[in-house]
């Protein structure tokens, strides 16, 4: 944020808003920190297209900035001094005379995923239940939560933020989903639902979500300068990256695209998601860069469809019909030849119930931990918390029919063990796992924190493992590189993906360049793939 300046304005601001309650409230926080540089304002209620009709899904209504024309129109006429926008609702283009003179902190721009609890079902990701119907008008939304979730269905839902809540109350839909912004800042209580929050790394948000944008005519150059006291210009930055890519793509609100783009230690990370149209797969792009220059440049660059993509893939482990990875390949007509070379056995039949007596924690580090754990069919005499390591295992623990009340999202296990520690320390952690295991997550528990290693499954090479003409070959564990490597060179056109920290670590042994995906899934995984 700039520093104050010593301008006054020695008459009332007139705010333009929308009248619904979200509205309001950014137009009276803006009317507020106006109050706290000095600045006398009042409120002005215009009604917009979008607040008018409400039968129509966003895309069909017509042109461009259907909740922000009439206050564009009455800042031009000079009957209001500011319009208040959520800044994704703004188009790219400002109308001559117009400018954006200060943009807010952001809320935390994450999506929630609101589901009535008699249709939650944990066994399916993000919870919904199988074929179930969820309320959403944005084709961002909906082309993202049917990759994730095919079989679900999606219906229009229009309407302030209440309105769409009370929806889902009356059993019009199964779930809605919404911007967390919203919910947070009208301290809506939710629970009488559940509740999913999908972060901006997973689900992409509508390029500039949870910010604030300040419209003044372009000539009121004091007006200008106070509202420097309340612009956040390392926030504008990152809009501005995202609304190039929303602009530079031809793009309004009803694009299925969504950009997020953030500095994070020195590096602006910015993650894409485009489709053609609702129903069509999204592609997921990740990039990172010292600088916003030429940025926009190669996210561009990765989604021309005139790029030569890898013509094959190879990854250890197999991948069902029903893959993510799978479908995002296929839809480009990448080669697939998924194989593990690997095999995991049981090392145990019974489970010993003084085993599970006294544990508060049990922590899996892989999907094959979770499954080969539940085989032994454990039963708990007290409430039990699951830790896991990736959304892999999470989502094996929810076939399982358990929540995870603790994710490590970051490949990195001692990141993931810091986190974890917090959660952990002085209590009694059980650790199901294979044989021999590397112990990453231990290392960072306290002393007093009771641990309890249970091998469940052991791995076991294959004797030869086939070499592969891929282009790009992706490796899922230690165990994998290891069996590979045992029989195989790598060619030097060929490319290599690990996933997660630990599998990287081997291949830096045998001295082997590798790229690591920036979330260790099969949405990380795919946009590792297009990214090289």
């Amino acid at each position: 944020m700039l520093a104050n300046q010593n301008t006054h304005l020695d008459r009332t601001v007139i705010i333009g808003t929308r009248g619904s309650e979200l509205a309001l409230w950014q137009a009276h926080f803006v009317k507020d920190s106006l109050a706290n540089i000095g600045v006398t304002a009042e409120l002005k209620i215009i009604k917009t297209q979008g607040d008018r009709i409400l039968n129509l899904s966003l895309d069909k209504l017509e042109g461009k900035g259907f909740f922000t024309k009439e206050l564009e129109e009455e800042l031009i006429a000079g009957t209001i001094d500011i319009a208040v926008h959520s800044h994704k609702d703004l188009p790219t283009e400002h109308p001559p005379g117009l400018i954006i003179a200060a943009v807010s902190e952001r809320e935390d721009p994450s999506e929630y995923l609101i589901i009535l609890k008699d249709c939650v079902d944990v066994k399916q990701k993000l919870s919904v239940k199988f074929g179930g119907t969820v309320g959403t008008s944005s084709n961002r939304r909906k082309a993202q939560l049917r990759a994730l979730r095919p079989d679900l269905e999606m219906d229009d839902l229009r309407g302030n933020v209440p309105t769409r809540i009370g929806k889902l109350r009356s059993e019009s839909y199964d779930a809605i989903m919404l911007a967390k912004a919203g919910v947070v800042r009208l301290g809506i209580d939710l629970s009488e639902f559940h509740v999913e929050e999908l972060t901006p790394t997973e689900f992409v948000p509508a390029p500039a979500q949870g910010a604030l944008a300040i419209q003044i005519r372009e000539t009121n150059t004091d007006l200008f300068e106070i509202l420097q006291k309340l612009h956040h210009a390392d926030v504008a930055e990152a809009l501005a990256v995202e609304r190039t890519v929303l602009k530079s793509f031809g793009g309004g609100c009803h694009m299925p695209l969504g950009c997020y783009c953030r500095k994070n230690d020195g590096e602006y990370q910015v993650f894409t998601s485009k489709a053609d149209t609702e129903h069509d797969l999204p592609d997921r792009m990740y990039i990172s860069a010292s600088s916003t220059v030429g940025l926009v440049d190669k996210i561009l660059a990765k989604f021309d469809k005139e790029r030569k993509l890898a013509s094959k893939v190879f990854i250890s482990r197999e991948l069902p019909a029903s893959s993510y990875f799978r479908r995002v390949l296929e839809k480009h007509d990448v080669e697939i030849e998924a194989r593990s070379l690997i095999r995991t056995v049981p090392v145990m039949t019974i489970l010993n119930a003084y085993i599970l007596q006294d544990v508060d924690w049990v922590f899996f580090t892989s999907k094959n931990a979770v499954e080969y754990f539940f085989q032994l069919k454990p039963q708990f005499s007290h409430p039990v918390k699951f830790g896991v390591m990736g959304s892999g295992s999470e989502d094996m623990l929810r076939r399982n029919g358990h929540f995870a009340d603790y994710v490590g999202e970051s490949g990195d296990t001692a990141e993931v063990g810091a986190e974890f520690a917090k959660l952990a320390n002085g209590r009694h952690v059980l650790f199901p796992g294979a044989e021999n295991p590397m112990r990453s997550i231990h290392k960072a528990l306290s002393p007093e924190t009771k641990i309890v290693d249970l091998p469940v499954y052991e791995t076991v090479l294959e004797e030869s493992a086939e070499g592969t003409d891929a282009d790009i070959l992706v490796f899922t564990s230690p165990s994998n590189v290891e069996a590979y490597f045992n029989d195989n060179l790598l060619d030097n056109n060929q490319r290599v993906i690990a996933i997660g920290k630990s599998t990287g670590s081997k291949l830096e042994e045998m001295n082997i360049t590798y790229t690591l995906p920036f979330s260790p899934d099969e949405v990380g995984l795919a946009e590792a793939v297009f990214g090289l």
